[in-house]
């Protein structure tokens, strides 16, 4: 059975549940991305690549949409459209029981069912091999953890998870070799041809010299 079907919400409620608005909104990025739908651009922003993918839902279709200019995740997490589907993807959750008004926070229930999963599925210890739904599951039970391990140089080039910071309620420590290697990541994405594209947000989504490596 799918990860995604058995605990019975969508990858961006798992992440809007346990991380907040901004995690939501990295994992239909992630989606996207793993559909090669998004990839860098200039100044580590996000653009859309191509037609909508089939099935996709309307949450990550309304991201995809955004993305058809160059933004930043902060410039996307923040842009009206996107405000807009969080607000409508909180209604549902909030009818379960899983928000609690009215400042539509995760309920004790959420925490406790997020918390259950997080241990169901623990944060792979490697990235290859594993299928798009796992990656993507991963990300949703655990954020900017998930993001180092499995899409590192996605997750630097697009400003998806910030390298001295823990994802949105989600507690991780990476140990020192496994830090190690991120910083090899990094310093590999930033030597590479990256380090070209760092020019203004104009040149189109092709200008950040595409989405490979992760």
């Amino acid at each position: 059975m799918d990860a995604g079907t058995e605990i019975g919400w969508e990858p961006y409620e798992v992440a809007l549940l346990g991380g907040g608005p901004r995690a939501a909104v990295t994992v239909a990025v992630v989606a996207l991305h793993l559909l090669g739908a998004v990839e860098p651009g200039p100044r580590r922003t996000l653009c859309a690549t191509g037609p909508e993918p089939e099935g996709l839902g309307p949450f990550e279709g309304t991201v995809l949409d955004c993305l058809r200019e160059p933004l930043t995740a902060r410039e996307l997490v923040r842009h009206t459209d996107v405000r807009l589907a969080l607000a409508l993807a909180r209604i549902p959750l909030a009818e379960e029981g899983l928000l609690r008004y009215p400042r539509l926070g995760p309920s004790r229930r959420a925490r406790r069912r997020v918390a259950f999963w997080r241990e169901r599925y623990p944060l792979p210890a490697v990235r290859h091999g594993l299928s798009d739904d796992r990656t993507l599951l991963a990300v949703a039970l655990h954020g900017d953890a998930a993001l180092r391990m499995l899409l590192p140089r996605f997750a630097l080039r697009t400003g998806l998870a910030d390298p001295g910071a823990p994802a949105e309620g989600v507690r991780f420590s990476l140990g020192r070799g496994r830090f190690l290697r991120w910083r090899d990541e990094y310093e590999d994405s930033v030597s590479g041809d990256w380090g070209a594209g760092h020019g203004d947000h104009g040149g189109g989504c092709g200008s950040g010299g595409g989405g490979g490596g992760d």
